[in-house]
């Protein structure tokens, strides 16, 4: 089922960043974002310097990945002083059985088990971990929250779809490119779609949120809707083309709703598939994030990677460096959502974003601890 809505206010923070290093991004020469803003003088429950010595944390353990960002505030944004991701395929199976499954829930508990040992190590002041469609859809989604909690002392708050795009576009919204027509912002997750039609107005803070569309296909849950014979050419582009129907399908609903020849449209996606397809259009020996996060790349590159992967065998894409045999089997259903995306929303370029719901928490942490953008 398709979840809707019109927008909930927006909150604001500071932005995010990896690697350890204070956030900037420059305008260059057009293959990267626009800068992110500085803070504004900041308010709240103690002094600035204190803030500064503190750490903050966000885990989002999603149908696919469990992932960890730990920051302090910085003049600047955030410097991240430790990060951990893992794959851990929590809603496999999840599609025929209607429950996370005992191999899952135990991979899960290993990498938030980790995420727990960084938290204590890094003596974290404040922290937010949200789980995300997996759990939202399981039957035995609030058991394995407990277990989790029981397990790891991590209490894991299963947000809605709305929270979830919210986050998003509160995390990576600095990439956008700059310009004042709007702009669409899409998280193509492990068990669903987030898309949000946005109004930036040329402001420094977080854009409005005009409207948005959570759809229940996601890179797991969409492979796992289309079985077919691998090793059959044929079979591939039929399901590949069933995989983008079915997509569209989900998309139609908003589709409807955007508005029409409108100029200066800006598009930005969030997610392991644009920053796979990036890295592949870059021709990359292995992934670089400091290269990825907040490039631009022509809309006909990626429709041509992803036509090309969906022609691939398995075996074919998992010999493609930043593919490999963790990926090989889902980036073909990120790559037909992707096309799905770009059909109802014919931009010229895409801006790439290795940052999201992690960096949306660190955001609000920092922001109800006393910082505001």
């Amino acid at each position: 089922m398709v979840q809707q809505s019109r927008p909930s206010p927006q909150s604001s923070g500071p932005t995010g960043g990896f690697s350890g290093k204070r956030v900037r991004s420059g305008q260059g020469n057009g293959s990267k974002a626009a800068a992110i803003p500085p803070p504004s003088p900041s308010r709240g429950l103690a002094p600035h310097g204190a803030r500064e010595r503190r750490s903050y944390a966000a885990i989002d353990l999603g149908t696919n990945n469990c992932r960890l960002l730990i920051a302090k505030p910085s003049a600047d944004g955030f410097i991240v002083v430790d990060a951990f991701s893992r794959i851990v395929r929590l809603g496999e199976g999840l599609a025929s059985t209607g429950r996370i499954s005992d191999a899952a829930i135990d991979r899960a508990i290993a990498a938030l088990s980790v995420c727990a040992d960084k938290l204590r190590r890094r003596h974290v002041t404040l922290a937010r971990s949200v789980a995300t469609e997996a759990c939202r859809r399981a039957s035995n989604g609030n058991d394995f929250i407990q277990r989790v909690y029981r397990e790891t002392g991590i209490a894991l708050d299963i947000i809605s779809a709305q929270e979830e795009a919210r986050l998003a576009v509160l995390g990576c919204h600095a990439l956008l490119e700059p310009g004042n027509g709007p702009a669409l912002i899409f998280d193509i997750g492990g068990g669903s779609t987030e898309l949000v039609l946005v109004d930036s107005n040329g402001s420094a803070g977080a854009p409005r949120i005009v409207d948005w569309v959570s759809a229940p296909w996601g890179v797991v849950s969409l492979t796992e809707s289309e079985a077919f014979d691998h090793g059959d050419r044929e079979a591939r582009l039929a399901a590949y083309d069933r995989m983008r129907a079915r997509v569209s399908e989900a998309f139609a609903p908003l589709a409807r709703r955007l508005p029409q020849g409108a100029e200066d449209i800006r598009l930005l996606g969030t997610s392991g598939t644009v920053t796979t397809l990036a890295s592949v259009h870059l021709n990359l020996p292995r992934y670089d994030r400091q290269v990825i996060d907040g490039l631009i790349v022509p809309c006909e590159s990626m429709r041509s990677i992803s036509e090309r992967l969906s022609t691939m065998t398995l075996m074919e894409r998992q010999k493609l460096p930043c593919i490999g045999t963790e990926r090989a089997d889902l980036v073909v259903a990120g790559c037909a959502i992707l096309e799905a995306i770009l059909d109802i929303w014919p931009a010229e370029r895409l801006g790439v974003a290795d940052r999201g719901i992690r960096e949306g928490i660190l955001r609000g942490l920092m922001d109800r601890d006393g910082r505001v953008m």
